[in-house]
């Protein structure tokens, strides 16, 4: 069960939320965040919020581990074969749980932070902080871009540009189109790009737990009475045995 747990807790594409503008997430300079999806609940105060919560936390941890009680994960950061049907599995338990995939946690993220921001430069240097606080590289310069984009259409209409100004944020718009195709991001290929960052979670996801599982296995062979016994290889674990 611990390692059952350990595989939940270290699931990224669950249970954590990540910036932008890194080429692998998929994140085009066009795309501005949608406003979160409300919600349809009555409000909620004291007591009854807390066992709201604690219920549908509940639920969908048990949705998490009645989907991992029926497939099968191989622990294996080197085999692509592993690491897809991985991902495979943590796409199912997102969408029977309801959970965000990386690519909406990004931009409801995005929409949290800025929401209410007024003008484009402030807009854009609050996207940098998130990118920054997250630790994620900017491998492609899109940021000086967009940044260049910025002060070029603010140069010309000899103002800061402000959101709200849907006339002169189209030209910023065009602007950015341009950068897209110069980094050769097609909206058409977001899917792609967003399948490529899943794989990398799960190849991180993996590595971690193959860490997890021989830290666990070492300290158990330290105990005297498993002093005889002999590691077992990470890959031929079964997550189902544990849980």
């Amino acid at each position: 069960m611990a390692l059952a747990s350990r595989l939940l807790s270290r699931s990224r594409q669950l249970y954590a939320g990540q910036a932008i503008l890194q080429h692998g997430h998929a994140t085009s300079v066009r795309s501005y965040a949608k406003e979160a999806a409300p919600t349809n609940l009555p409000p909620l105060k004291g007591d009854e919020m807390l066992k709201s919560i604690f219920y549908e936390v509940k639920n969908k941890f048990e949705i998490a581990l009645g989907v991992l009680k029926k497939e099968k994960i191989t622990i294996d950061p080197d085999d692509p074969a592993a690491i897809s049907q991985y991902a495979k599995v943590m796409k199912t338990i997102r969408e029977k749980a309801d959970l965000f995939s990386e690519s909406q946690r990004i931009k409801y993220n995005i929409e949290q932070r800025t929401q209410g921001i007024p003008d484009a430069r402030t807009y854009l240097l609050t996207l940098q902080e998130i990118r920054i606080k997250n630790g994620l590289r900017d491998d492609l310069g899109a940021e000086s871009m967009m940044m260049e984009a910025l002060e070029k259409v603010e140069k010309e209409i000899k103002k800061p540009l402000l959101r709200s100004d849907k006339k002169n944020m189209s030209l910023l718009l065009a602007e950015f189109d341009k950068i897209n195709k110069k980094l050769g991001i097609r909206k058409e290929d977001l899917p792609k790009y967003e399948e490529e960052l899943e794989l990398k979670l799960a190849k991180a996801d993996l590595q971690e737990l193959k860490k997890d599982a021989v830290e666990a296995m070492e300290t158990q062979l330290k105990r005297e009475e498993f002093k005889d016994e002999e590691m077992v290889d990470v890959k031929s674990l079964d997550i189902r045995n544990f849980l």
